[in-house]
C-alpha cells in the first residue's frame, strides 16, 4: 500500500476527478468519474503497476495501469497498458505478469499519459 496515493486527485485540465482510498492492506478503492474500481498494486519488470477491476460492470473487466508519483507526492501520472498486449478479459495474475514482463520494452505497450494533481 502506497500511502501517498491515497487522497483526492484532479486531472491537470480539471476535467477528471479521482478519489483513492484504502480498503485493506493490499487493495485500494478508486472512484473515478462516477465509476468504482478495485485496484491492487504490484511491481512487474521494475515498474509499479496496478491491476484495476471495474466493479460497476457486470463482467468486472480488468485494466492494467503503470503509475508514477512525483517526489513531493503532489503529481501522479497514469498510463494504461494497451489491451491488445494484455487483454482486459485476462484474469490470471501469473499470465498477466508474464505478458507485462514480455512487453516491458515494447514502445506500444502504453496508451496516453494522464496527469493528476493532488487536491487533498
Amino acid at each position: 500500500m502506497q500511502e501517498r496515493l491515497l487522497g483526492d486527485w484532479v486531472s491537470l485540465d480539471g476535467k477528471e476527478k479521482m478519489k483513492v482510498r484504502r480498503l485493506d492492506d493490499n487493495i485500494y478503492v478508486v472512484y473515478y468519474d462516477g465509476d468504482l474500481f478495485r485496484a491492487y498494486h504490484s511491481d512487474v519488470a521494475g515498474a509499479p503497476f496496478v491491476s484495476v477491476q471495474d466493479i460497476n460492470s457486470s463482467d468486472r473487466k480488468y485494466a492494467y495501469v503503470v503509475w508514477k508519483l512525483s517526489d513531493d507526492g503532489k503529481r501522479l501520472s497514469l498510463r494504461s497498458v494497451q489491451s491488445k498486449l494484455v487483454p482486459k478479459e485476462q484474469k490470471d495474475s501469473a499470465t498477466v505478469a508474464e505478458l507485462l514482463k514480455e512487453n516491458a520494452k515494447n514502445p506500444e505497450m502504453f496508451g496516453e499519459e494522464i496527469e493528476f494533481k493532488k487536491e487533498k
